[in-house]
């Protein structure tokens, strides 16, 4: 069984460990390595007053963040799992640490004790089982006034200085505007970036999304605004999703108790043209003296539902379809938007932390590459220099641990479309965003669920040519190495539903005659396969050329291919190989490369003519 990314890092870190002499520099590479098993970090960030810590308190399902207007979450506070449930653990700017409890109702308390200009983070445990894979971190808003606190969300976030955790994936608050106005989309793709937060680690969050009073129905206006804003933000995000953060908060962290329902249910009961009369202006329905609730309970049902979700409420009983408390903060929850209908892949929170968790080693392996590269860059002297530098070395991208990595290429390849170092037509570019944002091979080629594998073969198989060109174009700029990545991805692709169709009933039925491979010069691909100047997916191509058992497989098509599929591969494969031959290289290595070229040249004359007989 291959290794997966994070195993591989382990061993890395676990043997470049034992080799180093300096204390700081194994503490670092071992905070690495812890890294890669714990949770993985996700870190929600906003602006002041967006409804971060109401959102912080529906995805744990607890009312511990403070959601006071204004400035309520004060610092970094990092929700974790531990069996001490509501233990706060007070990292102080000094190094030391102090201890505080969560209040009665798992709340942080308001005064800790200690200065806030003191305070790095709080770190808060809680025995939930949910915090066993995710880490939920709630950042002080990004436009807060104090600068420490700015400096702190910021240090988690972007990993600034010497800071070495920061948050490997991000749910940014946005507030409910009326469209994504230029200054908003600049402001968001600077973050993004600056954070090196990509459209495979960042999830986007219209808030608030119930407060236009002037409609009724606040959905079909979010669900227009939040797509749009994907289209606008496609490359620096995974979704924009909209969600009433009040209501998810209620049915998740803050159950109604029985006085509230009964308040709700004798609502319920009044003419809804009178009902709705008095909710046009909340501080009416808070102050009048001839509704059938106490002044006090209404106005607990407007801080805690406000107008929609007070409506949606007397909506849903007086359809019967909510018979107690647990059944209406069901019927809110659905409200909410938080969660989508079925286990649909994107449209909602639920669904973009189910994205995340799916790609927790994928993303953590990232984060790690990322800080590993940084510490090989580190200044050492003697023998912590020379291991850096093999530890670098294994992290190139033509070495074995890096092509080991390939879930990771399409990350690679979303950032540098995010960053704008590869340019994309729209066509490419949907495809490479379907590409990030599903994790089937169905979903990522755009086929139905239910897709064959000869049918994600087929569709791998297309993307590859249109992938190739893009690489061949680009050779040797960063926009050609990304295309090479996605063209990685898709060959394993093509492989692997091809494995699974040859070990599946149906296999072999329909298909082509295999063609018997074409003799090689082995001598010249091993000349190539030790040139440090061929890059590794050419080192690939050789491999197949040499061992592949049909001519199919030597040029990496799906076996049974077509005249035309074969003669098309074997064009873009010596289309590869000539541009090597202008590369600087010896006598007896450009020889090789030419015989390569022949080699291909040679199938592309014989199986084209055979494609234009298939097509009479």
């Amino acid at each position: 069984m291959t290794p997966s990314p994070t195993e591989l890092l382990r061993r890395l870190c676990d043997t470049t460990a034992a080799k180093l002499a300096g204390a700081q520099l194994r503490e670092r590479v071992a905070h690495v390595r812890a890294g890669l098993d714990a949770p993985l970090r996700i870190a929600v960030a906003g602006a002041v007053s967006s409804g971060k810590s109401t959102l912080v308190n529906a995805l744990l399902g607890l009312p511990v963040a403070p959601v006071d207007a204004g400035e309520c979450t004060f610092v970094v506070t990092q929700y974790e799992y531990g069996a001490d449930d509501g233990l706060i653990t007070i990292e102080l700017t000094d190094g030391t640490t102090a201890r505080s409890r969560l209040l009665p109702g798992h709340r942080l308390p308001s005064e800790l004790g200690v200065e806030v200009s003191r305070i790095r983070r709080l770190r808060v445990s809680l025995n939930l089982p949910s915090l066993r894979t995710v880490t939920i971190i709630d950042t002080p808003g990004m436009n807060t006034v104090t600068a420490v606190n700015e400096q702190a969300a910021r240090s988690m976030l972007f990993g600034s200085g010497e800071e070495d955790d920061r948050a490997q994936a991000m749910i940014y608050v946005l507030r409910y505007v009326q469209k994504f106005d230029d200054t908003t989309l600049a402001e968001f793709r600077a973050l993004t970036g600056a954070s090196g937060m990509s459209c495979v680690n960042t999830l986007a969050v219209l808030g608030q999304v119930d407060r236009r009073g002037d409609e009724e129905d606040p959905w079909p206006t979010a669900r227009r605004l939040a797509a749009q804003g994907y289209a606008d933000l496609r490359t620096a995000v995974f979704d924009v999703v909209p969600v009433i953060g009040l209501l998810a908060e209620t049915a998740r962290a803050r159950p109604l108790d029985a006085e509230e329902f009964k308040a709700l249910s004798a609502l319920a009961g009044m003419d809804p043209d009178d009902l709705e009369d008095y909710l046009l202006d909340l501080e009416d329905f808070r102050t009048a003296p001839d509704l059938p609730v106490p002044a006090e309970v209404r106005h607990r049902l407007v801080e805690r539902l406000h107008r929609y979700g007070i409506r949606a409420a007397a909506d849903a009983l007086r359809r019967g379809e909510a018979a107690d408390p647990d059944t209406l903060a069901a019927c809110l929850l659905q409200r909410s938007g938080y969660a989508s209908a079925g286990r649909a892949a994107t449209g909602s929170v639920a669904a973009g932390i189910a994205h995340f968790a799916r790609r927790a080693d994928q993303l953590k392996a990232l984060d790690a590459l990322t800080r590993l590269r940084r510490i090989a860059r580190t200044p050492a002297l003697g023998s912590d220099r020379a291991t850096l530098d093999a530890l670098a070395a294994q992290l190139d991208e033509n070495r074995p641990i890096a092509a080991a990595l390939g879930g990771l290429r399409i990350f690679s390849a979303a950032e540098a479309l995010g960053r704008g170092t590869l340019v994309l037509n729209e066509e490419m570019t949907a495809e490479l965003l379907r590409l990030a944002r599903h994790d089937d091979p169905a979903g990522q080629l755009g086929l139905p669920a239910g897709a064959t594998p000869q049918e994600i073969a087929a569709a791998a198989t297309a993307a590859s040519t249109r992938w190739r060109a893009i690489a061949m174009m680009n050779e040797g700029r960063t926009a050609g190495h990304r295309a090479r990545d996605v063209l990685t991805v898709l060959e394993d692709m093509v492989t692997a539903a091809l494995d699974g169709a040859a070990s599946g009933p149906a296999a072999g039925a329909g298909g082509a005659a295999p063609l018997p491979p074409v003799r090689v010069d082995a001598a010249a691909v091993e000349t190539l396969r030790t040139c440090p100047l061929v890059p590794a997916d050419d080192r690939r191509a050789l491999e197949l050329l040499l061992t592949g058992t049909e001519l199919a497989v030597q040029l990496g098509a799906p076996p049974g291919s077509p005249h035309a599929e074969i003669a098309g591969y074997a064009a873009a494969l010596g289309a590869r190989f000539r541009v090597l031959t202008h590369r600087p290289l010896s006598l007896r290595q450009r020889r090789a490369a030419e015989r390569i070229c022949d080699v291909y040249e040679e199938i592309w004359a014989r199986h084209h003519g055979g494609a234009r007989e298939e097509r009479a």
